[in-house]
């Protein structure tokens, strides 16, 4: 053969392949040529050849030595496999529209009464993303499936002399802290506010359980023993004996239980609760949660109200390193103390003060503390006007430890010293 086959490429004697297509030229038979109808079939039953596509040249290299630019398929115009040109509505990826992400929820500003009719009734959970489907009982939207945030997630409470913020932090999965408070009438009609705050041990069992369990026994036994007069730093021991008993019961599970999990430890948490007279100022504490006094005269001495059972606070007491080197330690933060059915011996601990000028306390778990360590920085980062404003101070500390970092979980609760007589009434 003196041409290709296939192309019509010329060949020398010896070739075994065409130099221009790669025809192999010892096989038999002769392919169908291009544009020429197979045997057996119409030519006008042969599909148009596509338009070729001539791919522009890239330049030569100039006198600066830079590499010639490279052409990217989007340099030329598509084509789908048959040869058309590509649907117009083909979807490129860039901004999303207004209309791919239009709330489906009716807008109260702008909806009219035959859509307000048709929202959800009151106290329907909906969807914190798509506001328009319902919430089903295991926390997920029935329309888009987005997971809701927990309810202790974030939690905010304010009564009329005290108030308390608790938020899970950047890092952890849940909130294991908990927080109550409230107001009761003492036997001579005076107010006396209360909060507890609980933070539970993270390598503990069920450490949100044992929080919220302790925060709800402790205060119901101080509304139980306040009204009947009991002295509040009396009343404050046997709250925390009543919050260790109430964490121990949750230990309490059948034995087929354990044989699943023998080496959980028992749920446990920490504990800090300050009730707040007239004139008395009382705090119980077991673990690292803390207490500080904040005056409203900045120009006064701050001070902390609690001791921590913990190996730092041992270490100083002892005599053995600085405040600063204990803290400074991997093993600062290992509390010796807390509630709990695998606790060493319960040894409450309680202290009155009768201040001799108007402040707040400041009720924290260690996820506010660790940023604001010193009484100095905590009364820096309180704002001013604390006394009046004790929600929007709690929520600054929060906001405060959040900033620096929000390794743990963080709840703090603020009571103006002395009670507003107001506040009197139980809540």
């Amino acid at each position: 053969m003196s041409v290709c086959p296939s192309c019509e490429e010329p060949l020398e004697e010896a070739d075994r392949f065409c130099g221009a297509c790669g025809y192999d030229l010892s096989a038999t038979g002769r392919p169908p040529r291009s544009g020429a109808p197979e045997a057996g079939r119409d030519a006008a039953e042969e599909p148009e050849e596509p338009a070729s596509v001539e791919w522009p040249a890239a330049p030569e290299l100039d006198s600066s030595d830079l590499p010639a630019p490279v052409h990217l398929p989007t340099d030329l115009q598509g084509t789908d496999s048959g040869g058309s040109e590509l649907p117009a509505d083909v979807r490129f990826d860039g901004p999303p529209s207004d209309e791919e992400f239009r709330i489906a929820a009716p807008d109260p500003r702008t909806a009219t009464p035959e859509e307000l009719a048709s929202t959800p009734p009151a106290g329907t959970k909906l969807c914190v993303a798509c506001r328009a489907g319902h919430v089903d009982p295991d926390g997920y939207c029935e329309n888009c499936g987005h997971a809701q945030p927990r309810e202790r997630d974030h939690m905010e409470q304010e009564l009329d002399a005290v108030a308390a913020v608790s938020d899970r932090g950047l890092r952890h999965h849940r909130n294991e802290d908990s927080f109550a408070i409230s107001s009761a009438a003492l036997p001579d009609g005076s107010a006396a506010v209360v909060a507890v705050v609980c933070d539970g041990v993270s390598s503990a069992t069920r450490p949100d359980d044992a929080s919220l369990a302790a925060t709800r026994a402790a205060t119901e036994a101080l509304h139980e023993a306040l009204p009947r007069g009991t002295h509040p730093q009396q009343a404050m021991h046997e709250s925390i004996v009543a919050a260790a008993e109430a964490v121990n019961a949750l230990a309490e599970e059948p034995e087929t239980a354990r044989e699943h999990k023998p080496h959980q430890n028992a749920p446990a948490c920490t504990f800090v609760a300050s009730v707040v007279t007239k004139e008395l100022l009382v705090v119980g504490w077991i673990g690292d949660s803390r207490a500080y006094w904040v005056p409203d005269d900045r120009e006064a001495p701050a001070a902390r109200l609690t001791e921590d059972d913990s190996w730092a606070a041992q270490m100083v007491a002892a005599g053995l390193m600085s405040e600063a080197e204990a803290y400074a330690d991997e093993r600062a933060h290992a509390i010796t103390g807390w509630l709990g059915a695998d606790a060493y011996e319960l040894e409450p601990h309680t202290a009155s003060f009768k201040p001799d000028r108007p402040g707040v306390v400041v009720v924290c778990t260690d996820g506010l503390w660790n940023y604001a360590e010193s009484v100095d920085e905590m009364a820096r980062v309180l704002p001013a006007d604390a006394a009046r404003n004790p929600l929007h101070s709690a929520q600054v500390l929060v906001g405060h430890a959040l900033d620096g970092g929000g390794h743990d979980n963080v709840t703090v609760a603020v009571l103006p010293f002395p009670v507003p007589q107001s506040g009197a009434g139980s809540a």
